[in-house]
């Protein structure tokens, strides 16, 4: 889902670093893209490839020493990335919702899940307690909570690892926020509820038109969840692009890796393909494209030179030898 409004975010040349005792470490470098309206970008990578880090920094919420070295983030026409902590803690939670992959580290265990909801909606929201606390059994009945009036007084650990991340949701959502970013949302859920969750989050971002930042090291859950998708390694988005044309046709070498890993059940027999090495330490990247020491196709310019995203049709790909493919053809 795309429009041709404004994006909700839009993030230009991102740089994120890290100084240390020995030097500074660069996490993420020159990272660029926008989300739409109501459209769901998912991020794909390794561990370690600088996903959930793009996140932290739109939310606000990097560790220091990390620091947004240079670059923009801007939610509609509003620059956010220079703002103070007290104003960026409105723009959190009201405007920019956030749904992590542990709900036990999202609540409040000394809690009742009521007062948590009721806390975070009169927080952001202007309305009587009365209100808040309709609007929050509303919410629970909308994620799925069965008795929502029986539950509303219960404690975290009263709750299950499906039913406390459908929690979660609710508070990202319970201030009608215009982005979500939701970080690895199913990983600490069991496989039979996964895919439930995943639904009911899409679900109702597609109903207030919410836009979602999905972060996952999963292209089955990018596949069934998001619009487009950019796959990231070491700090550097590669690819990004519709999720059919990249999951299809990937034209950057780490992608087709990714790709290849996947099974099918189209190939009955035969070995899964693997990317040989990994991912390079954030104080070891190799001169040129990172991902040319694990590239069967790298060439001399590979090694000496870091490729930009270079636009192809609806789709960007930062690669030397996906260009000249591209050209060739």
């Amino acid at each position: 889902m795309t429009s041709n409004a404004s994006p909700v975010l839009t993030v230009q040349g991102l740089r994120v670093e890290i100084p240390t005792r020995h030097g500074t470490l660069l996490a993420l470098d020159d990272v660029s893209f926008s989300i739409s309206a109501g459209e769901t970008l998912g991020f794909v990578g390794e561990s370690g490839a600088g996903k959930s880090l793009t996140g932290m920094a739109i939310l606000g919420l990097l560790e220091p020493p990390g620091r947004v070295a240079s670059g923009e983030i801007r939610l509609g026409d509003r620059r956010i990335d220079q703002l103070p902590q007290r104003d960026m803690r409105h723009v959190r939670g009201k405007q920019i919702g956030a749904v992590f992959q542990d709900p036990l580290m999202s609540l409040n265990p000394l809690l009742r899940i009521g007062d948590q909801l009721v806390e975070t909606i009169r927080t952001h929201l202007r309305v009587s307690r009365e209100d808040a606390v309709q609007r929050a059994l509303s919410l629970m009945r909308e994620v799925g909570i069965p008795a929502p009036e029986a539950r509303f007084n219960a404690y975290p650990h009263q709750f299950s690892g499906g039913m406390r991340q459908r929690i979660v949701i609710a508070l990202g959502l319970c201030a009608e926020p215009r982005l979500v970013v939701a970080d690895e949302p199913t990983t600490a859920l069991d496989v039979s509820i996964q895919a439930q969750v995943l639904q009911l989050l899409r679900k109702l971002c597609r109903e207030n038109g919410t836009s979602m930042l999905l972060v996952t090291h999963d292209m089955g859950v990018i596949a069934e969840t998001a619009d487009r998708v950019a796959v990231m390694y070491a700090g550097r988005i590669v690819e990004i692009g519709p999720v059919e044309d990249v999951i299809r046709a990937p034209m950057h070498p780490y992608t087709r890796g990714l790709m290849g890993a996947i099974p099918s059940l189209d190939r009955v027999t035969g070995p899964l393909a693997q990317i040989d090495g990994a991912m390079p330490r954030l104080n070891a990247r190799p001169p040129g494209c990172a991902f040319n020491p694990r590239c069967s196709s790298a060439t001399d310019q590979c090694r000496a030179e870091i490729p930009r995203l270079k636009t192809y049709r609806h789709r960007q790909v930062a690669c030397w030898v996906a260009t000249v493919e591209q050209e060739t053809a």
